[in-house]
């Protein structure tokens, strides 16, 4: 089994790339944010690779450092879920994201990723609580800074729905939404407010 690359980006198309590695080329799919990430040139980098056999193919599935990659391996044990799916999850969201939206049980934010209907997306809540990585540093990445985490910490919007009387659970899964429909931390803190209040709106909540 291929468990690692080294090598040059040197050709990608939507979700599939080539990576030379002296010489030979092989066809890898990633995230599109990785392939983004990594870009294509001279610059040699190292890819974890999954490698999935079938019985017709073998097809190579690659990451940025060990902990997307046992993420991705984690979630081919749902029933039901194959390489295309686990890989449009972490392309939907990335792994914090996705780890949070299954300890709370969010299947709205599961059935936004690609392929993932209502019962496929409580199938994931339910078989991967506890499951996905977490609590190490995989190769390649370096730890939150104090700042970083204090300054997550006292997230002005999360402040904002604490006084208006929303529990911890009920902001976590919002920001995960929020960052799923695409709007940034760094978004205004108004414009934030707004979409959340929206979409805890439409969970039942005035």
């Amino acid at each position: 089994m291929i468990a690692r690359l080294y090598g040059t980006l040197v050709e990608t198309d939507g979700n599939q790339a080539i990576l030379d590695v002296n010489g030979v080329g092989y066809e890898i799919w990633a995230t599109s944010r990785d392939l983004l990430q990594w870009g294509t040139g001279d610059d040699p980098l190292t890819v974890y690779v999954s490698t999935q056999v079938r019985e017709d193919s073998i097809t190579l599935y690659g990451f940025p450092d060990l902990l997307h990659r046992k993420g991705f391996d984690v979630m081919l044990s749902v029933s039901g879920v194959g390489p295309k799916v686990a890989l449009s999850a972490l392309d939907a969201m990335d792994l914090s994201m996705l780890r949070t939206a299954v300890e709370t049980d969010d299947v709205r934010t599961l059935t936004s990723i690609n392929g993932v209907g209502k019962k496929t997306a409580q199938r994931i809540a339910l078989e991967l609580k506890g499951k996905l990585p977490v609590g190490f540093t995989a190769p390649g990445t370096t730890p939150q800074s104090p700042a970083v985490v204090k300054r997550r910490a006292t997230d002005p919007l999360e402040l904002a729905l604490e006084r208006l009387g929303y529990n911890k659970s009920e902001i976590e899964r919002t920001r995960t939404r929020l960052l799923a429909a695409g709007v940034p931390e760094d978004a205004p803190v108004a414009q934030r407010l707004k979409a959340a209040l929206t979409n805890l709106y439409q969970d039942g909540r005035s």
